[in-house]
């Protein structure tokens, strides 16, 4: 059994894309027992953000595990499969544990650095907790890989400027009204959404000097909440539902939208109707994916607007020659701890082994004493326990060198043929449960997964545990 990753995200799919193959949060659930009822999948961890959906699954074989994995996104989405896989990327076995380390500590973001990715990380294995899609192996994957972002963004300062999505956004929206990044002294802002997006966008607000925020919800309940919370930090904030929005747009200079909903929030009726006095420009950030706000609104006199797609064209492989020095120690401490996480499995699957080879020269000296005793019936019981004792210290010390050298050797790349020697030499029973380390990946006859794999360019051989697979 091997971690399978596919997925698509800002680095290799259109925003236009996005929007269509995103997976709602109502919607995570049940594509998560979809997967899991699928021939090849025993686990599965599905991550959906603004920029990126990704599955980790645990698969019995690459290709099978493969088509199980992208039917589903593909049927979930509406769009022929072929769409899908000209921008989706895999990452199989070692090759996935450094992928999700690396999206842990934020290295994969569109704001390279950004902590977010923590919770929403947090959360995403909190839902498949939930709905029973996880188990051992992508409970200490995943809680591993929280481990690794907290560590890289403790020790590299990575995060230090705060930069996020959010953040980023509202640095645009300054530059909107003329001002300079990150000064929104005074000004009224509009948060659409109270979830843990809205939550960042109020608290950017505060920090850039906003004088007043307005947070608008369909549930006046949370937005109250989160206004409260606003209040407390000192920044005056008011709540209530959408249907005041044309009302508090009115004299509003920033609109920020981060609602999770499937259909348009904002429509162009909306802020094509609102007056403003004197020309008063608003920008709208709409960082929902799908978009909340409705494309059209862009031609509207006035209004500028930040979304994910002017966010992507900007910051997609942007270079922050200030932070090289961060990006380089965080990619040095998830290279390994990547290394030593591959490592300690593969110890670990070497154990049943080592265990089933001592189980078998126990054996073996329990055999040789019966036979001594049927041999010998009047042997004294001292002279039959301190012989019995001396055979199974001498067993002991034959058999000490070779576990102790296998068990070292398993952490190496190779690790499994030290494994499948022990197991040859010795013919250990491998239906004997316990008795074999799980190879990395077993291969299939009917080759499943062959079309999928011809469409992301894969190679139709199962890949090396340590191969990373791309288009």
């Amino acid at each position: 059994m091997s971690v399978l990753v596919v997925g698509m995200s800002h680095r290799t799919a259109p925003v236009a894309l996005l929007e269509k193959a995103t997976v709602g949060p109502d919607d995570v659930p049940k594509l998560l027992d979809e997967m899991l009822r699928a021939e090849h999948v025993s686990e599965v961890v599905l991550l959906a953000t603004c920029n990126r959906i990704e599955a980790y699954a645990v698969v019995d074989a690459f290709h099978g595990g493969l088509t199980d994995v992208t039917g589903v996104l593909a049927r979930h989405s509406g769009l022929p499969l072929t769409d899908l896989t000209d921008h989706m990327y895999v990452h199989y076995a070692a090759s996935a544990v450094q992928h999700l380390f690396a999206v842990s500590a934020g290295l994969d973001s569109m704001v390279v650095g950004e902590s977010q990715i923590l919770g929403q990380l947090r959360s995403a294995y909190a839902v498949a907790d939930d709905a029973e899609t996880v188990g051992r192996v992508l409970h200490e994957l995943s809680q591993q890989a929280l481990r690794v972002g907290k560590r890289v963004h403790a020790r590299t300062g990575i995060d230090a400027a705060g930069a996020s999505v959010v953040s980023e956004a509202l640095a645009d929206a300054s530059r909107g009204l003329g001002r300079e990044p990150g000064d929104l002294g005074g000004v009224k802002a509009v948060v659409v959404g109270a979830g843990a997006m809205g939550a960042l966008a109020a608290a950017h607000l505060r920090r850039a000097g906003a004088a007043e925020i307005v947070v608008l919800n369909r549930s006046e309940e949370r937005a109250e909440r989160l206004a409260a919370k606003t209040t407390e930090t000192g920044t005056p904030a008011r709540a209530g539902t959408l249907d005041l929005l044309p009302t508090e747009l009115a004299d509003a200079d920033v609109l920020v939208t981060c609602t999770g909903s499937v259909g348009i929030v904002v429509d162009r009726d909306a802020v094509a109707a609102v007056r403003r006095p004197g020309g008063r420009p608003l920008v709208v950030c709409d960082l929902g994916l799908p978009r909340d706000v409705d494309a059209s609104v862009v031609d509207v006199p006035g209004v500028t607007v930040v979304d994910l797609e002017t966010l992507q064209r900007r910051l997609t492989d942007r270079v922050d020659l200030d932070g090289a020095d961060a990006v380089a120690a965080a990619r040095a401490i998830v290279a390994d701890e990547a290394q030593a996480y591959l490592a300690s499995q593969r110890s670990a699957e070497v154990t049943p082994t080592v265990t089933a080879l001592r189980r078998r020269a126990s054996e073996v000296v329990d055999a040789e004493l019966l036979r001594l005793d049927s041999r010998l019936p009047d042997l004294e019981p001292d002279v039959r326990n301190e012989f019995a004792r001396s055979v199974r210290r001498v067993v002991d010390k034959l058999l000490h060198t070779p576990t102790v050298q296998v068990k070292r050797l398993a952490e190496g790349p190779d690790g499994d043929s030290y494994a499948e020697a022990l197991r040859l030499l010795f013919e250990l029973d491998p239906q004997t449960p316990a008795a074999v380390a799980t190879p990395g990946m077993t291969g299939t006859t009917a080759r499943p997964g062959d079309d999928v794999a011809a469409a992301l360019n894969v190679e139709l051989r199962e890949p090396r545990a340590d191969e990373e697979v791309t288009r």
